[in-house]
């Protein structure tokens, strides 16, 4: 559900036709491509992944302005935050290309980007995963705000709606994603938010890192 393919440019090295032979390998019935601010890879992906008779589910990682998309300073730069966003059906597809034509044509700076009053205009028939370490709720308790990580979830879990906002673990080796995991297993308990489990994929096999490192 957190996959960064070729066209997640100069970041992904995933392609994918060995992406959809590999989730066969695995036995998975369904795959999702997010590709950072971008929806490029969506047409390929769909086709070829219904021809190999895996169900495709069409996503994109978006980067969230801390404030607006007309500003555009060195602190909205750096504030950003990701969010995986999933189609949960045509609307939602029909929303995600908007947001993402969006992000590409009102909201780049730096890198393609909308904003929480996009996102509220647009979120009808779409999934939210809390995303990665760079995601608004782990950046908030990394950087010991709690209060702040607690209202961002729940934001989000009311725009989504109940059963369509995940916060997403992951078990990448690094210690302060185990924090991070921690403070969100007790958001999932005390607020009700499920939890899905993901891997932020960047390429696909472990001899392939030299490879990303480079890219």
């Amino acid at each position: 559900l957190h996959v960064h393919t070729q066209y997640s440019l100069l970041d992904g090295a995933i392609r994918i036709e060995p992406l959809l032979r590999k989730a066969k390998e695995f036995g998975m019935p369904a795959l999702a491509i997010t590709d950072h601010g971008t929806m490029f890879g969506a047409l390929e992906f769909y086709e070829k992944a219904r021809k190999e008779g895996l169900r495709p589910v069409i996503g994109c990682e978006m980067y969230v302005a801390p404030r607006s998309l007309q500003d555009k300073t060195a602190e909205d730069h750096k504030g950003v935050t990701h969010l995986v966003l999933l189609a949960e059906n045509q609307e939602g597809y029909r929303n995600l290309c908007r947001l993402a034509t969006m992000a590409q044509l009102e909201g780049f700076y730096y890198r393609p980007r909308i904003d929480k009053d996009a996102l509220a205009a647009h979120s009808r028939g779409l999934i939210g995963l809390s995303a990665c370490l760079h995601g608004e709720i782990a950046t908030h308790i990394q950087n010991r705000r709690p209060d702040a990580a607690e209202a961002a979830a729940r934001w989000y879990q009311e725009l989504f709606g109940a059963g369509n906002f995940f916060l997403e673990v992951q078990n990448n080796g690094l210690e302060v994603q185990d924090t991070v995991n921690r403070a969100l297993l007790d958001m999932h308990r005390r607020l009700g938010i499920p939890l899905v489990a993901s891997n932020d994929c960047h390429y696909l096999e472990r001899e392939d890192a030299r490879a990303h490192d480079v890219l």
